[in-house]
């Protein structure tokens, strides 16, 4: 099987899977070096692996062989072939907790990707699901961070996920988190209403904030609505753990909003203490400092409950999962 998708490793041997990542050039990137276009957009190797990979003939332009100083034009396909060892490994380890000839509920480990992208492939929930499980497809109605785990749902025709995916936009879907954060939470519950932006004082791109409102020097384009419940289940010292329901679906939401309330995630690289965590975590270079910083090796966030109509019968469903023992407090 080869398969394409948007160009965004391996000691767990799989078969049958081959990767093909590709891009589509953009007007606005014309002109632009291959090597500078690789190493600029696609962060997850440095410079001198893309180069590497350039003289190892795994970029493409165009199904042809290309030179690192090449520049690209408009509607070029550039592609890359990794070959099978590049993969991280990851926590192969999930649990199917719903199962029948439309959906697939899945309880999801933490450090597990749902979906191909950057270094990852077949060491992903689909990998590992179209391997192991003999299916046609995938589709995800929904998805988790890879350090996040807990319950994802999964559809296994387009028409199924469409009509799942009409319930989590019309605001009908059952969606309860558990998250250990530093600090301690206050005893009454929260809400969080106002939007989430991009975060200009970080040092990393993609990292949002929240904020109650728009204030005239923000992007009132780039802000996004979200509301978040927030309640204290259990303190434990300097940590607490917390109980959150996202009434929208945003990117980061809760991580992003709990960051901007003082109460950062336990084991997040990006909204936890620190932000260059990140940075250092995605070259590889984590201190034992900055271990312990960390507490966890993950995120700790997990999906806990997830309820919805049944696709198909109309029948209300509700699945709950105990928080993982790496997130356990006393």
């Amino acid at each position: 099987m080869v398969v394409a998708h948007s160009l965004a490793g391996k000691e767990m041997k799989t078969t049958g899977l081959q990767r093909k990542i590709a891009v589509r050039i953009h007007p606005r990137e014309a002109g632009i070096r291959v090597i500078d276009f690789l190493s600029g957009r696609f962060r997850y190797q440095s410079r001198v692996e893309w180069l590497r990979d350039i003289e190892a003939g795994r970029i493409r332009l165009n199904e042809n062989p290309v030179s690192a100083e090449f520049p690209l034009a408009p509607e070029d396909i550039l592609s890359y072939h990794p070959p099978e060892h590049l993969e991280p490994q990851v926590n192969p380890d999930y649990e199917i907790v719903y199962r029948d000839d439309a959906i697939l509920v899945i309880n999801k480990p933490g450090n597990l990707p749902c979906h191909p992208g950057g270094r990852y492939f077949a060491h992903t929930l689909w990998g590992l699901l179209m391997e192991r499980e003999d299916l046609k497809s995938i589709h995800f109605v929904h998805r988790l961070d890879r350090e996040t785990s807990g319950l994802v749902l999964i559809a296994k025709d387009s028409e199924t996920a469409r009509i799942c995916q009409a319930q989590f936009e019309a605001g009908t879907v059952r969606k309860v988190y558990q998250v250990l954060v530093e600090g301690n939470f206050p005893s009454e519950p929260r809400i969080a209403e106002g939007y989430l932006r991009p975060d200009t004082d970080s040092p990393v791109r993609k990292k949002r904030r929240f904020v109650s409102s728009i204030g005239k020097e923000t992007n009132s384009a780039a802000a996004q609505h979200c509301r978040t419940r927030f309640r204290l289940l259990k303190r434990h010292g300097q940590i607490s753990l917390v109980e959150a329901r996202p009434d929208t679906g945003r990117l980061h939401q809760i991580r992003a909003t709990l960051s901007s309330m003082g109460y950062p995630v336990v084991g997040d690289k990006l909204y936890g203490v620190d932000d260059t965590l990140f940075l250092r975590f995605i070259d590889d270079r984590l201190t034992p400092e900055d271990r312990i910083r960390l507490r966890v090796d993950r995120q700790a966030l997990h999906a806990s409950e997830l309820g919805f109509r049944h696709p198909r019968t109309g029948a209300q469903l509700l699945y709950q999962i105990p928080i993982p023992l790496d997130m356990a407090v006393q």
